[in-house]
């Protein structure tokens, strides 16, 4: 199943019968465009012309079927083909001018009578183009269908972005791995040598008359008790666990993007525990790189339905 981004765009153009009395003949173009980004819901906008109100139900149950998130605008504009000619005024509405005109002026005699330019404007009126909302559903659903392309070759490089990030941070995970048993070892050395020190000072006999041995398994302990402080292999077995989950979801496909930004916090999470938990230079530096990445990943992810 494919992964799918939020964003995306699709336009469809159609020529339709204008269906207007004097000319069958004539064409009306129908323009659909779909435009959507990124939401918590699907969130459905619309803006229709007044003879497709009544389509916008069928519309709407149209994308709810197919979208799951994000906000969604769908646009018609319409536009005969008799809007771009030169008007020809039929015969039969020139007549009904002149009635019109006759009987107005019978009774106003003062009234001008109608120029050119506004008998014009006044036959235009009897031929608007009708677009049936059957035309305007069929074409959104061929615009529908593209913006679903779409949305689906972005999710494609949303996809690959995300792949790369968790492999780089399989890479980090590596890299911190075997540092945390050197900076133990390193800390237990330090510690023994310091109470080596302490007893050499006062001649063999310090901390009141206690055995050079008990000091030393004292040192060995406080090594212990340090090493569990900032033992980190819990959190990087929790990242590796972290990213099989997403490469998983980003196979499998579908609608993941919620489940997908629980687990880059939980991620994040991990991330900061490793920096606290740091007692070396590589590990904070490896923590702050695994932060960067886990933003860049939140980011994308942001963007997927």
């Amino acid at each position: 199943m494919a992964v799918y981004s939020m964003t995306g765009y699709a336009s469809t153009l159609a020529r339709t019968p204008a269906q207007t009395p004097e000319k069958p003949e004539d064409e009306a173009a129908l323009c659909v465009e779909i435009r959507s980004v990124n939401g918590r819901f699907l969130d459905l906008g619309f803006k229709l012309p007044e003879e497709l109100r009544g389509s916008e139900p069928a519309l709407r149950e149209m994308l709810t079927a197919a979208l799951k998130r994000g906000k969604v605008e769908l646009r018609i504009l319409t536009r005969s083909t008799a809007e771009t000619a030169w008007l020809s005024p039929q015969p039969r509405a020139l007549t009904e001018l002149a009635w019109l005109q006759a009987q107005v002026q019978a009774q106003m005699p003062q009234a001008r009578a109608l120029s050119v330019e506004e008998v014009l404007q006044w036959c235009s009126r009897g031929q608007t183009t009708t677009v049936t909302d059957e035309a305007a559903l069929q074409t959104a659903r061929q615009c529908l269908k593209a913006l679903l392309e779409s949305r689906e070759r972005e999710g494609e490089k949303l996809v690959a972005i995300l792949t790369d990030r968790t492999q780089r941070l399989r890479v980090l995970a590596a890299q911190a791995e075997p540092l945390v048993p050197a900076v133990v070892a390193k800390q237990q050395a330090r510690f023994l040598q310091r109470w080596q020190e302490a007893l050499a000072s006062a001649d063999g006999v310090a901390g009141g008359g206690i055995p050079p041995q008990a000091l030393q398994e004292r040192a060995l302990q406080e090594a212990a008790t340090y090493a569990i402080r900032i033992d980190v292999a819990e959190e990087l077995s929790r990242l590796g666990a972290h990213l099989e989950e997403i490469d998983r979801l980003l196979t499998q496909g579908g609608e993941l993007g919620k489940r997908l930004d629980f687990l880059i916090q939980e991620l994040h999470r991990e991330a900061n525990t490793l920096g606290s938990k740091s007692a070396a230079l590589e590990l904070t530096g490896i923590s702050v790189e695994m932060k960067v990445l886990i933003e860049q990943m939140r980011e994308q992810v942001q963007n997927i339905e």
